[in-house]
């Protein structure tokens, strides 16, 4: 029989667990049932297929796409930035660093996720884009670049931390027996740890993603807050979360079809976190089954 102390565990983790799903679920009818009226406005054609997004001027467009490849290329140039950063160091933690370095230096690293996204954003805004305006010609104050190579400094913690994580939880045998066949140190690392670590190290890849489409401060003081169609990382552009911080800052009128944008895209942000979160929970289910 449970007693009592157990009864009321069960009962208050089942409630903090209830929480969750319904704050969840609170969450997504909100976008949804907002959304429903904007797009009884709007079709969803043309929020797919306009190339202009220009809901808070006189001639209103309402496409979505110069806020989608904005989102996408200061994404792009934070993976970029990153991952091969990311996976060094948790190479170099897991593979060759002694054991008492590795305990101060992974938790030192850390830190860097605990610095407020603002405090990067005017980082990125009066240090790294004056620094790269002496190296990019024709670099605006603002633009993609030095937003997204900031953006890419934030999630290095991220991506370094689970994957060595992911290489540290792989058993000592497999390296012992790479050793025995003759494997160098370098070799083991990268041609037996790192491909049988792979699906914690793409979950970090994927997380890290998610991350940073929904970063918000970094883009909005440093990418320049201008929805405008390009892939050229030299050009300021508009993030999706960064218009959504326009827009909330009280300027628009409650209710009306421009502030009812937000939800939009809002829904579309969702959507896309949605996907790559439950990408990533299939491919560590199917390699927790693959090696069980």
């Amino acid at each position: 029989m449970k007693n009592t102390g157990e009864k009321i565990i069960e009962g208050a983790l089942a409630f903090s667990g209830l929480i969750t799903i319904l704050t969840t679920l609170g969450i997504i009818w909100v976008l949804v049932s907002e959304s429903f009226s904007f797009f009884q406005v709007v079709s969803v054609t043309d929020f797919l297929t306009d190339t202009e997004w220009t809901p808070l001027f006189t001639q209103k467009h309402y496409g979505i796409l110069p806020l989608l490849t904005g989102t996408f290329l200061t994404t792009a140039i934070a993976i970029l930035t990153a991952m091969p950063i990311g996976i060094a160091i948790a190479v170099y933690l897991s593979e060759y660093a002694p054991k008492n370095f590795r305990k101060s230096i992974k938790p030192a690293l850390e830190v860097l996720a605990a610095v407020p996204t603002v405090v990067y954003g005017f980082f990125a805004l009066t240090v790294v884009t004056p620094f790269l305006q002496n190296i990019v010609p024709d670099l605006g104050s603002f633009n993609a670049l030095s937003a997204g190579l900031v953006m890419g400094i934030m999630i290095i913690p991220m991506i370094s931390s689970l994957s060595e994580d992911a290489l540290h939880a792989l058993p000592k045998s497999l390296r012992e027996a790479s050793y025995g066949m003759g494997a160098t140190r370098f070799q083991t690392a990268f041609k037996v740890a790192v491909p049988a670590a792979s699906s914690g190290i793409i979950v970090s890849i994927i997380l890290a993603i998610a991350r940073a489409i929904g970063e918000t401060m970094i883009v909005a003081i440093a990418a320049g807050q201008q929805p405008i169609l390009t892939l050229d990382p030299r050009d300021a552009v508009e993030t999706i979360t960064a218009y959504i911080v326009q827009v909330s800052l009280g300027d628009v009128p409650h209710g009306s079809l421009a502030y009812k944008t937000i939800f939009a895209a809002g829904i579309t942000l969702f959507i896309f976190t949605f996907v790559l979160n439950n990408i990533s929970f299939w491919i560590k289910k199917k390699y927790q089954e693959k090696y069980d």
